[in-house]
């Protein structure tokens, strides 16, 4: 339980392959197993559908096929099912794919992962065996034994994912079997986290050869208590005033400079703000916009066909829920109410107004970064192979 919980709770990129899938429409519907409060909180905040695991199948000695046959059970629609590790990070959406035409297209029953190892392997001696008992080679002879290039090595599970029909889980009661066959990762995409040492490989690995989708191209940033702090300032001649951090206002540049569309949403209710909105535009070079207690209906009515996970959203407050739950990468400043910070994907270490969006526009330009990265390394490798 520890495992899951970390790697879907540190790593929701798992959850962003998924929806990835569901927007292509290859899959019917996501949904994410688990027994565990938070990642079940996490999960239906990136729009996946929770599947909440009863006590029987939720025990040490469980195993994945009771938990896929319980879901079956309790979801007859569904036909093929598979079941994907939340301990391989490394898998792409393009994995799943062409995995899943083997059943839909070629007529197999069932499909699943592997990856090709140059590995020799030999008998145990296990203690207790007789006085000078040797080990025996299983797959070579060791008086012609073969150089790397010049040997085909061999398949190994990886358990990254198990595609199996319905029939064969129920009836059958496996998910190997039927018409089988397997689909080969590359060794750089086959990481599994097992025990706690494989943690420091797997996120190296995951920085390198990991999904991270297109990256931001919008971005969303409530005025009040996220740019400003929001506390109105009262002089003596009677004019209200309200302040930006210099920090913040160069981040929302730097974005901008990126290629990330930023637009300041402020509340129709904040009459200050809204008398601002003006010179707001000016001073950051973004577009403001208005909003009402529900900005996600603002939102989507005025910028049609939002694709929400290429969008970025940082708001404060309860109203900003539903936006920090769509918003592919989302973020609250350290002074938000638990209400927000309970959904957004990330929470800054700075106040509103003191930092928190420059802090948060950084961490957008970071994972813009590692997709760029991932996208040459893709054409890198289809250049190679």
């Amino acid at each position: 339980m520890q495992t899951w919980c970390r790697s879907i709770i540190k790593n929701p990129q798992k959850v962003t392959i998924l929806l990835h899938l569901k927007k292509l429409k290859v899959y019917g519907s996501v949904w994410v197993s688990t027994d565990h409060d938070d990642i079940e909180r996490v999960a239906k905040s990136w729009g996946a559908k929770v599947h909440r695991r009863s006590k029987e199948v939720s025990r040490d000695c469980s195993t994945s096929l009771e938990t896929i046959q319980e879901f079956l059970k309790e979801n007859p629609e569904v036909s093929v099912v598979c079941n994907i590790q939340a301990t391989s990070p490394c898998l792409h959406p393009s994995h799943l794919q062409e995995a899943l035409k083997k059943i839909t297209e070629e007529g197999y029953d069932s499909v699943f992962s592997v990856v090709r190892r140059y590995q020799f392997r030999w008998t145990e001696v296990k203690k207790g065996c007789e006085e000078g008992a040797c080990t025996q080679p299983q797959n070579l002879n060791p008086a012609k034994r073969p150089r790397r290039q010049d040997w085909n090595g061999e398949l190994y599970e990886n358990g990254s994912f198990y595609f199996a029909t319905r029939d064969l889980v129920m009836i059958k009661g496996c998910l190997q079997g039927g018409k089988v066959t397997y689909f080969e990762m590359e060794p750089q995409h086959s990481v599994d986290i097992d025990v706690d040492i494989d943690w420091p490989v797997a996120e190296q690995r995951v920085l390198r050869f990991g999904y991270f989708g297109r990256g931001v191209t919008l971005m969303f940033c409530k005025v009040s208590g996220c740019l400003t702090n929001g506390k109105v300032f009262l002089s003596v001649c009677g004019e209200d005033m309200v302040s930006l951090h210099t920090r913040d206002t160069t981040g929302l540049r730097m974005l901008q400079k990126d290629g990330v569309e930023v637009v300041l949403l402020v509340s129709k209710d904040d009459l200050l703000t809204k008398s601002l909105s003006k010179k707001l535009e000016k001073v950051t070079g973004c577009e403001v916009f208005q909003v009402g207690e529900d900005p996600l209906k603002d939102v989507e009515t005025k910028f049609k066909n939002l694709e929400w996970k290429d969008v970025a959203y940082i708001g404060n407050d309860a109203a900003d829920v539903s936006c920090l739950s769509l918003a592919g990468l989302s973020a609250v400043p350290a002074d938000a109410p638990a209400c927000a910070a309970q959904v957004a994907k990330y929470t800054c270490k700075n106040v509103g107004g003191s930092g928190a969006v420059r802090e948060f526009a950084e961490h957008v330009m970071q994972q813009k970064e590692q997709a760029k990265a991932q996208m040459k390394q893709d054409r890198i490798d289809r250049n190679n192979f």
